[in-house]
């Protein structure tokens, strides 16, 4: 099965220039994204992780996904302003504005080792803010995965640069 034959391209969104990869074929076909989360758990086994961190919003699907799949525990990387107790915030650029992280202080225990999750790799601005967020937390980053990396982006450079191990399904 050709997991890319799910994510149709949408170009110029959302804005010019920008080409977006829809999920939503994926999320609807049982047998692709079950295929999905199978091809992630095999490249999650690289890494010695405890808990995975899935980033808003898509990054929440795979990440659950995984987690349950794997049997591990799952953290969340919101938005600004979602989280109604006290949290660590990351603010980060991407290709088409600036953002924010924020992960609910409580959430991971001491020690925890962290594998960060998210639906596709652009420039890599999010996976580095994700992974600052949570050092900056007190917590071990394993490395990162994603399903979809835009190599013409050349964000797997950027995470090269910042020492964060990425591992990906398929490469566009």
């Amino acid at each position: 099965m050709n997991l890319i034959d799910y994510l149709p391209g949408i170009p110029d969104f959302p804005k010019p220039g920008i080409l977006f990869r829809d999920i939503s074929p994926l999320l609807a076909n049982p047998a692709a994204f079950k295929e999905a989360i199978h091809q992630l758990d095999m490249l999650a086994e690289q890494f010695d992780y405890t808990h995975i961190l899935g980033i808003e919003s898509r990054g929440f699907i795979f990440g659950s996904a995984l987690a349950h799949h794997a049997h591990k525990g799952l953290a969340l990387a919101r938005k600004p302003n979602k989280l109604p107790v006290a949290s660590h915030r990351e603010s980060y650029g991407l290709e088409y504005g600036d953002d924010a992280l924020e992960l609910q202080q409580s959430t991971l225990p001491k020690g925890s080792r962290v594998l960060v999750l998210d639906d596709v790799l652009a420039t890599g601005g999010t996976l580095v803010a994700a992974s600052k967020l949570l050092k900056n937390a007190g917590y071990e980053v394993c490395g990162a995965l994603t399903l979809l990396e835009i190599a013409a982006l050349s964000g797997s450079e950027l995470l090269n640069k910042n020492n964060i191990v990425n591992r990906t399904v398929l490469i566009a």
